[in-house]
Order: structure tokens, then sequence, then C-alpha cells
């Protein structure tokens, strides 16, 4: 999400995949454009005093290959799809700076909770006046997964969800999950400890 459009919402879908050639050969059928893969490292942050959980929000900073970019998600609205607020601001790029900024924040009382790994392939696909952002996540322990995003104002949430929920079954996606990739893996590692 680009700075400017940081006061739009962002509507998400989220679906596991299971035969990622496929969908790429179904991307390029629809005239979807793709970018370079990037390998993401993500940290997310408890806060001192509120809880995330709880509150349903995250703060995450993401290295994108040497791109670096802080990140603030709002809870989840209660929709078929993942609704919510996300404010994101870049700051200095390259390693240094992105341990610098986690060194701050704890020793600010922000606790390192997890870190998540991925290598991200972007995809963009224009149809109806609308962007849609399409990405496919090979997930460090979790597996490969695609998302479908699209950034939309208050009033156009509701033509948002119809919009993705019509491009994920053009591309024969039907296994939504609502659950981040921080909430999967925190999921897994409770049933790993409870067993």
């Amino acid at each position: 999400m680009s700075d400017s459009s940081r006061y739009m919402l962002e509507v998400e879908q989220k679906f596991r995949i299971h035969d990622k050639d496929q969908l790429i050969d179904q991307l390029a059928q629809l005239g979807a454009t793709s970018g370079e893969p990037i390998e993401q490292h993500d940290y997310y942050f408890a806060h001192p005093v509120r809880n995330f959980a709880e509150t349903d929000e995250a703060l995450r900073i993401r290295r994108n290959g040497t791109d670096n970019r802080i990140t603030y998600k709002g809870p989840k609205r209660a929709t078929v799809s993942k609704v919510r607020k996300e404010i994101e601001l870049g700051f200095e790029s390259g390693e240094s700076a992105f341990e610098q900024l986690a060194e701050t924040l704890e020793l600010l009382g922000f606790e390192q909770v997890r870190t998540v790994k991925k290598r991200r392939t972007p995809y963009a696909y224009v149809h109806n006046q609308q962007t849609f952002e399409i990405t496919i996540d090979e997930v460090q322990e979790l597996g490969t997964f695609a998302e479908i995003e699209l950034l939309a104002e208050e009033d156009q949430l509701a033509a948002a969800e119809a919009a993705i929920i019509e491009l994920a079954k053009s591309l024969g996606l039907s296994n939504q999950i609502r659950l981040s990739y921080l909430g999967m893996l925190m999921d897994r590692e409770a049933e790993v400890s409870s067993e």
C-alpha cells in the first residue's frame, strides 16, 4: 500500500494453493503483469500495554529486498474478506536500518513475537478500472498462498469485496483463509506445544 493511499482500506482475500504453476498460467491468460519475486522478512511486535491479539491489531517491520517499511494494521472488520485500515511508511533501506528500528522498538517496550519469511511474486491485473494486487507467497513453515487485494474507500467496500470474489472464482480459488501468516504460525506453534 502506498503512502498516498494510507487512508484507504485494504480489502483482501487469501487462499491456500496447491498448484502454483496452474495459477501462474491463469494469471497470464487474464493478462496480469508479473513483477520480480522478492524475499520478505517480517518482524511482528507486541505492544507493551495493549494486547494486539485481543484488539486484532498488528505492528510489523518488513524488509522487502533492501526496501524497509513499518506497518500498522487496524482491527479486521467482520466481512467475508479481510478489511482493515493500514498505515505503512518507508524508512531507510538496508539490513542495518531494519535491525536498528527493531532494536529501537524493543527499547521502547515492544517485544518481537515472531518472524515471518516468504518469497512473494507480485502481479497486477486491471479490470473494470480497478487494479488488483495479486501475490503468490511461498511462506516458510506454511506453504504456498495467493492473495488478492484492492484498496477502497469506505463507501466502495462492498463493490471491492464483490470484485475480489468474482476474480477469485475465475481463477478457481476457493480455499479462503482469514488468518494472517502470523496467526497461522502462532496457531501451529500452539498445536505443537499442546501435543
